[in-house]
């Protein structure tokens, strides 16, 4: 997400390869993989769409130690005040909170899928083993599954899973086209391998 009046005039970045180019010394912002997952989203984004795989962070690591020299700023947790403020001009983060900025804070934020490709993470409900109240389970996520449920997540600007958004808001996302470029991985597979790379990350970034 870019808050495009902190950029001083410079173009809204459009590839993970623009991020490493001294305009944007100073302005570009991720939030620390060790300590917040949407941080490692980024870094797994960043690792496939430089041709790594879940056994292979090279090219993660590679790209931040790049990035590094365009001294970003990296906290450890959410940081979405600091992109409204134009504090942080550009941050790594979910599309959600851009759109949530711009029609709902009324910033001039800009989204962005780069170039290279990104992943995409589900938002994950699960009835729990031997629920007591079973049936009451069920119907909440027949629910949340269902079209009405999804409209909800739409509205909240997230992306729905099973069913097309309103019109009015699909207009305010980007096309699908864009999204064509966010791809999945083996999100077990991930998750299995997360403690890793961390460890990782603060031996060879920090």
């Amino acid at each position: 997400m870019v808050n495009v009046d902190a950029l001083g005039g410079l173009p809204v970045p459009q590839s993970w390869a623009d991020l490493l180019k001294p305009e944007y010394k100073g302005m570009v912002g991720y939030l620390d993989p060790s300590s917040a997952f949407v941080g490692y989203v980024s870094a797994v984004a960043i690792n496939q769409a430089m041709g790594g795989s879940l056994d292979n962070f090279g090219p993660a690591i590679d790209y931040f130690q790049k990035l590094a020299k365009n001294s970003p700023i990296v906290p450890k947790q959410t940081a979405y005040a600091r992109v409204l403020s134009g504090e942080l001009p550009i941050l790594v983060d979910y599309d959600f909170n851009a759109y949530r900025a711009r029609y709902k804070d009324k910033a001039n934020v800009a989204f962005v899928i780069p170039k290279e490709g990104t992943i995409g993470v589900p938002y994950v409900v699960s009835m729990v083993a031997k629920a007591p109240h079973r049936a009451n389970a069920e119907k909440v996520l027949d629910f949340v599954l269902s079209d009405a449920g999804q409209a909800l997540w739409a509205k909240a600007y997230l992306r729905p899973v099973r069913s097309k958004m309103p019109a009015d808001v699909a207009a305010q996302f980007l096309p699908d086209s864009d999204y064509a470029r966010a791809g999945v991985v083996d999100y077990q597979r991930m998750a299995a391998v997360q403690e890793a790379f961390a460890a990782r990350y603060l031996r060879e970034e920090k």
